[in-house]
C-alpha cells in the first residue's frame, strides 16, 4: 500500500474532522464483511457531497476508488489510521485527576486512536496515591520529572479553570508537546505547540441552537 508523502499532509480543519468520520464508517463496513466502498455510499451515510468525499480521501491517500466498486475498504482503513496517527500510540498524562479527569482515565477507546493515558496528576492528598483502572494518581511535584523520564509528548488538562494556564505552563516546560485542554480557559502556548481546546459550552450552545431549529421545524 502506497503512503501519503510529507507533502500531502497539509488539509483543512474540515477535512481533518471528518476523517474520523469516514474510518468510523469503514470499520463498520469491514466488520460486516464489506471488502470495498464507494464515495457515494460514504456521502449518503454522512450527508456529504460524493465530489466532497473523493477530495478528502485523495488529500491523504493515493488510493483510486474502481468504477462500480469504490475503495478497498482494508487499504483506505490503513491509510486513514496513519494520516491521523492512529496507527502510532502516544503515552500521555492527565492534570486534575477530578470526575472528568477520571471518566478520560477510564475510558478504553483512547487506545483505537493512537491515545494511552498512562498516569494523571493532582494536589488532593485524599486521591494521590489511588489508580483508575491500574493508572496512578501523583503528586503534581512529581509532573516535571515523570513527563522527562517517560518522554511523555501529550498533556491533558482537567483541571478548574484559574489553574489551566499554570498547569499549562508546568506541561510546556517539561517539554510536552501537545496539549489537550478541557479547561474552559484560553491558553497562551508557545509557537510550535499543538494545542486542542475541548469548548463544552460551544458545543453546548450548539446543540442548544439545533434542538430549537428541530422544534420549530
Amino acid at each position: 500500500m502506497k503512503r501519503v508523502t510529507e507533502k500531502q499532509k497539509t488539509v483543512s480543519k474540515a477535512t481533518l474532522l471528518r476523517l474520523p468520520e469516514y474510518l468510523r464508517y469503514l470499520a463498520e463496513c469491514q466488520k460486516d464483511g464489506e471488502i470495498s466502498a464507494s464515495s457515494t455510499a460514504i456521502a449518503e451515510k454522512f450527508g456529504y457531497s460524493a465530489i466532497q468525499v473523493r477530495k478528502d480521501i485523495a488529500a491523504v491517500s493515493r488510493l483510486e476508488g474502481k468504477p462500480g466498486t469504490g475503495f478497498s475498504v482494508a487499504e483506505l482503513i490503513g491509510d486513514l489510521k496513519h494520516f491521523l496517527g492512529y496507527d502510532r500510540v502516544s503515552d500521555a498524562v492527565i492534570v486534575g485527576a477530578g470526575g472528568l479527569g477520571r471518566t478520560l482515565m477510564s475510558y478504553e477507546g483512547f487506545q483505537n486512536y493512537g491515545l494511552n493515558i498512562i498516569a494523571a496528576f493532582d494536589t488532593d492528598d485524599k486521591i494521590i496515591g489511588n489508580n483508575v483502572d491500574g493508572k496512578p494518581i501523583y503528586d503534581i511535584k512529581e509532573l516535571d520529572a515523570f513527563i522527562k523520564e517517560k518522554g511523555i509528548r501529550i498533556g491533558v488538562i482537567t483541571v478548574p479553570k484559574q489553574f489551566a494556564q499554570e498547569v499549562c505552563n508546568k506541561l510546556v516546560a517539561a517539554g510536552i508537546r501537545g496539549i489537550w485542554n478541557f479547561a474552559p480557559a484560553p491558553l497562551t502556548v508557545p509557537t510550535g505547540l499543538a494545542l486542542k481546546n475541548e469548548d463544552m459550552a460551544a458545543s453546548l450552545a450548539l446543540l442548544s441552537k439545533q434542538l430549537e431549529e428541530v422544534k420549530d421545524g
